[in-house]
């Protein structure tokens, strides 16, 4: 004889307890026991969690944009982006803030960044208005253009290289 699961079954009220409830959503206004939360006292009570929280946010900050792995983004023109994650192939021309290519990720185009991180592989046109820092797996070519730069044991660089691309504030000045 098959016995029924206790997932899909009829529930008893008496095993119901405040500890098998779900908590509520951050932005629902009320807590557990029904009163209303004020969003000033959420942060008041998670303290410094909130704040630590909400430091890579503050850094990264903006519209973000992540091609996953086995993707591949080609001939486009990246408009308005702030962070551009790529963990995939992307072949395109973009101005933005921040980029991250991880150790799989690879950009083909041209790119004007305040800062950029490689992990993998950048070829073409570089521009890096502040900081660019070149991981140990990490392999840039063509013509890049810095403001500083940081290179790991192992992080490759080559092409035509020239110290001297002028942070934002400045160039617009």
């Amino acid at each position: 004889m098959a016995t029924q699961s206790p997932f899909f079954g009829k529930r008893d009220r008496d095993t119901d307890s405040l500890t098998s409830r779900p908590a509520p959503l951050v932005g629902s206004g009320t807590n557990l026991s029904g009163t209303p939360v004020n969003p000033s006292s959420l942060t008041a009570q998670q303290g410094g969690l909130a704040v630590a929280a909400a430091a890579p946010a503050a850094k990264e900050g903006g519209s973000k944009l992540t091609v996953g792995p086995n993707i591949k983004l080609k001939g486009v023109e990246i408009t308005d982006c702030d962070t551009l994650v790529v963990e995939g192939l992307v072949e395109a021309t973009m101005d933005s803030r921040l980029m991250q290519i991880a150790e799989q990720g690879e950009f083909k185009g041209s790119a004007e960044i305040d800062i950029a991180e490689i992990r993998g592989v950048f070829d073409g046109n570089l521009t890096v208005r502040e900081k660019l820092v070149i991981h140990s797996t990490g392999k840039v070519t063509g013509k890049i253009r810095y403001g500083k730069i940081v290179i790991e044991e192992g992080g490759q660089l080559s092409g035509e290289i020239s110290f001297g691309a002028k942070p934002a504030l400045q160039a617009a000045a």
